[in-house]
């Protein structure tokens, strides 16, 4: 039976964390040290086709605490999402890849982070909330201002 059904489909096929590792490179010495870090976290988001109407999109975070010039930790974590996406109109692809889906797989990165950073011997990070919609916004805006403007010749 061939499947002529033409309804939009969004399901998540799999969840996984795909890449995790925590250093202490100053262990045991900074540990003993009670200043408090200065704590730095980046946050990426990538997306990717991985097999027709399939789409792999994958959040890093990286999280760095220092005391002074010196790691005390460093933390990198991706969380990752498979999703089956079909039947959406093209002009409605990319927010989907862009804003639902890493929505969906953001709270999971949350909680890996909070939980490496407490079994590795430190509080636990909590990572903000993040606008998703907000950052694929400003991405638009950025590649816009970045685009040659029509009519323009690029060498």
């Amino acid at each position: 039976m061939a499947d002529d059904n033409k309804n939009p489909v969004f399901q998540i096929q799999r969840l996984y964390l795909k890449d995790l590792s925590m250093e202490q490179p100053n262990s045991p010495k900074l540990l003993l040290d009670m200043t408090p870090p200065q704590v730095d976290i980046n946050l990426g988001v990538g997306a990717e086709t991985i097999a027709e109407n399939t789409y792999e999109v994958v959040l890093t975070a990286t999280v760095t605490a220092k005391i002074g010039d010196k790691v005390l930790f460093l933390v990198e974590a991706k969380q990752a999402g498979i999703f089956e996406i079909k039947n959406i109109p093209k002009d409605q692809m990319q927010p989907v890849v862009s804003i639902m889906c890493p929505g969906i797989v953001y709270p999971y990165l949350r909680a890996i982070v909070s939980d490496v950073c407490t079994r590795g011997g430190f509080p636990p990070v909590v990572l903000a909330e993040v606008n998703f919609q907000a950052m694929y916004e400003a991405q638009k805006a950025q590649d816009a201002a970045n685009a040659p403007a029509a009519g323009t010749m690029v060498n």
